[in-house]
């Protein structure tokens, strides 16, 4: 053989070889699901935000594709992750509320009993992968049970910070945490990728930022004491300070991930599990964000308290720079991780759609009639629920307090109730999601015969039996600064 047909063949038999590496690459990628806590849809710098400073998941978001209209499925925590966790919208997970949720006993209405941790033999995403041969480990916030039979090493994954013993003690030898956790929660995660980057891997890291109370380093603080607001939104130093710690965190995994040569073979996917917070639900407090120009805020069924940031890095599979429309929600991501990986779908209901197909073309459209929202509880609003077709959304209040109608696409703050103007629009969608309820089991609220308007806006400590404190909370909740 020439020397010519010897080069030639061994190109032939590299490249060869180089694809074959990218198809297992692409048939077991590894997955970093990185969850954010109360992060509003406008927070982020490529969501428009023209004060917090986001530079690393703009970046993500431009090697990317951004999602527009993700919805987190409730306004709060641990009903959203129970759909994250499960697939199945959160009237069907029977957690409705956050664990344990807020109590007004002489409301109009009584509130339903939620449960305090995922369905005893339920699969998460954490079992879906280990079962289809990865390495999984879930570092943060869980908030979907209390006691140790319910923690997420007891559903899937395998190395939680229970599981991270003295070698990690060894490794990362400071005791500082950082500001929200962020800190400890990011070296956790590298951690974890650094003892699994010869196989593939499910990584989620679950963070407690942005969450109230503020924190954020004093040294990012400063810098946005002295930086120029724009005149709308809230602009809140601390919580801008707080948003780019946390997207500093962010770049330290992707960092860690170029370092061992992961990049390309790793998915990364950023999220929010509700809305962002304006003000503690008690009223009493700092401002601490605006939704603008969405309406409200947590704890309501107005865009404010639902919509989220979705943004997802697959190299080689997503295109650079896209973005999709199509409204989506947290139910699909099971499904969604299931279609990356190959692995295959738990034997229970699932409610949501993988978005694998959005991923490859972002104009697709998910074949469904609508995505739903149910929160029977007083948060920030009162009980009631929601349904999404196409540009229309439907909010119902429980109680007879009213049905409101919105065009989306033509008024993203809801500013124009239509209801009137197209009463078929809202019978129609009114007993669709009449019977998206029956159909999943949600709980629904009933009328409360103790009800005294008078004290109907009081709020009660469950486990204490007795008006909440309410300047006791404010306190809780005061911002604080980490050098």
């Amino acid at each position: 053989m020439t020397h010519n047909k010897i080069k030639i063949a061994g190109l032939f038999f590299g490249l060869c070889g180089l694809l074959t590496t990218w198809g297992q690459a692409q048939e077991k990628p590894n997955i970093v699901f990185i969850l954010a806590d109360d992060m509003g849809w406008p927070d982020l710098s490529c969501y428009g935000n023209k004060y917090n400073e986001t530079p690393v998941i703009d970046q993500l978001a431009s090697e990317g594709i951004k999602f527009t209209d993700f919805y987190a499925a409730t306004p709060v925590c641990s009903s959203t992750r129970s759909t994250i966790q499960t697939g199945q919208y959160s009237g069907r997970t029977g957690i409705t509320d956050f664990i344990p949720g807020h109590w007004r006993p002489f409301e109009k209405l009584i509130v339903p009993e939620i449960d305090h941790h995922l369905k005893d033999g339920v699969k998460t995403p954490g079992d879906v992968l280990a079962a289809a041969g990865y390495a999984t480990g879930y570092f943060g916030k869980w908030h979907l049970g209390n006691d140790k039979a319910h923690q997420p090493n007891q559903h899937g994954y395998q190395v939680t910070e229970r599981e991270l013993g003295k070698a990690f003690a060894k490794w990362r030898p400071t005791k500082d945490r950082g500001p929200k956790k962020i800190d400890s929660l990011t070296d956790a995660g590298i951690w974890f990728i650094e003892q699994n980057k010869d196989k593939p891997f499910f990584l989620t890291v679950s963070h407690y930022a942005v969450h109230i109370p503020l924190e954020a380093r004093e040294a990012t603080i400063a810098k946005y004491e002295k930086k120029e607001k724009p005149s709308v939104g809230v602009n809140n130093p601390r919580y801008a300070a707080m948003t780019e710690d946390l997207d500093s965190s962010v770049g330290r995994i992707l960092d860690k991930l170029k370092e061992l040569n992961l990049e390309k073979d790793t998915i990364v996917v950023f999220a929010s599990d509700n809305g962002g917070l304006g003000k503690i639900y008690t009223g009493v407090g700092e401002v601490v964000s605006s939704n603008t120009p969405l309406r409200d805020e947590k704890g309501t069924l107005y865009e404010g308290g639902i919509r989220s940031p979705l943004i997802v890095r697959w190299p080689g599979v997503v295109k650079p720079g896209t973005v999709s429309h199509e409204p989506t929600t947290t139910a699909d991501l099971l499904p969604t991780f299931s279609e990356m990986t190959g692995a295959k779908l738990p034997a229970q209901a699932i409610d949501g759609s993988s978005l694998v197909g959005i991923l490859k073309k972002p104009d697709t459209s998910i074949k469904r009639d609508a995505i739903y929202f149910h929160y029977p509880h007083y948060h920030h609003s009162i009980p009631g629920g929601a349904i999404r077709a196409g540009d229309w959304k439907l909010v119902e209040f429980f109680g007879d307090e009213g049905l409101e109608l919105y065009n989306l696409k033509d008024d993203i703050g809801e500013k124009n109730n239509l209801a009137s103007k197209y009463p078929e629009k809202v019978a129609k969608l009114q007993m669709q999601l009449a019977q998206w309820r029956k159909d999943v089991g949600a709980r629904m609220p009933t009328v409360n015969p103790k009800a005294d308007p008078k004290r109907a806006a009081e709020w009660w400590n469950r486990k204490k039996n007795e008006p909440l404190d309410v300047e006791a909370m404010r306190k809780r909740y005061e911002s604080k600064r980490v050098k």
